[in-house]
């Protein structure tokens, strides 16, 4: 019997928009009734990056591509499939997978996206490693890029406070060792809870608003456990403990969920990487844009075990164990 392809990711980049918002100027710019200490006292947020006109989920993805592709030495033309997690394309279709194709200038493989909301990376993730796995593409660009400032609602404080916009990339290439690349990754959905955090409106269900809606307590609630018995899943199947892990990567979503994931690993807070006070949440984008921030300043190495955990709308939740 042959041994089992394994995954590696060689390369990492990222995108965030040039227009910073901070917590102020959306009290004094935006005329949103908040402030700057009740923003950070609940969620951790201090700015977010918000997208211009000229600046689309499209743009941005392609933009954290290359810069993948830079770092993991390697031509878009040796890439043989483009997988976008976004909740925010630029059109109903064609997918921005296959968009970022072209601006990169691809001619051959093949791309499409993927929707999971905050939790898409990770979906993505999953989905290029099984490809890999089965022999159907030896390079992958994984992607998450999200506009979520065009689904606002910037009259409603408990929201629009709570998400910018950015892309993050990473690429995925066959030939790991043992013990090495993707070890496990776990996915997770119940359809039960999606009125909790949702959009309401769509092309096949047209609406007036198209806003983001939360119940902000709920999805709380849900977080906490639902992330733990994902962290739990991916320890166990890999005969892992919490302290065997150097690094955690989390979905940027809140520091008060990402602080209790970390003392639940009994991680100390120089282990956990944490961008959600400069980024905010970017739902799929936030994983990867915190994991090019983390390895290109040193602080994520060669050999290091990563943990990655999110939960989105949906609900979608799941982790993923990578050894770098």
């Amino acid at each position: 019997m042959s041994d089992p392809i394994r995954v590696r990711l060689t390369g990492v980049g990222g995108y965030l928009p040039r227009e910073v918002v901070t917590n102020d100027d959306l009290a004094r710019k935006f005329g949103i009734e908040t402030s700057d200490e009740w923003i950070k006292t609940r969620t951790g947020i201090g700015q977010r990056h918000i997208a211009s006109d000229d600046e689309t989920t499209s743009s941005m993805a392609a933009e954290a591509a290359r810069q993948a592709l830079e770092y993991a030495d390697v031509d878009a033309s040796q890439v043989d499939a483009v997988l976008v997690a976004t909740a925010t394309p630029d059109q109903v279709f064609p997918a921005v997978a296959v968009q970022v194709q072209a601006r990169l200038g691809m001619t051959a493989g093949f791309g499409f996206d993927i929707s999971a909301a905050c939790s898409g990376f990770v979906y993505a993730l999953a989905t290029a490693t099984a490809l890999m796995q089965s022999g159907q593409a030896k390079k992958v660009l994984v992607i998450g890029s999200e506009v979520f400032s065009r689904l606002l609602d910037w009259t409603d404080r408990s929201t629009c406070v709570l998400f910018g916009d950015g892309a993050g990339a990473v690429l995925l290439e066959t030939g790991a060792g043992e013990g090495e690349g993707v070890l496990s990754t776990h996915l997770h959905s119940d359809g039960r809870t999606g009125d909790i955090l949702y959009v309401d409106g769509a092309a096949g269900c047209p609406s007036t608003s198209q806003h983001l809606r939360m119940q902000g307590r709920e999805v709380f609630r849900h977080a906490v456990v639902k992330l733990s018995q994902a962290v739990d899943e991916a320890l166990e199947v890999n005969g892992l403990t919490g302290q065997d892990i150097q690094w955690m990567v989390p979905h940027q979503a809140n520091l008060r969920i990402i602080d209790g994931m970390a003392k639940k690993l009994a991680l100390p807070a120089d282990r956990v990487v944490v961008t959600v006070d400069r980024h905010a949440n970017t739902s799929a984008a936030s994983i990867p844009l915190a994991l090019n921030e983390a390895v290109r300043d040193g602080r994520v190495r060669k050999g290091d075990l990563v943990l990655m955990e999110a939960l989105g709308g949906g609900l979608t939740w799941g982790s993923a164990l990578i050894r770098m």
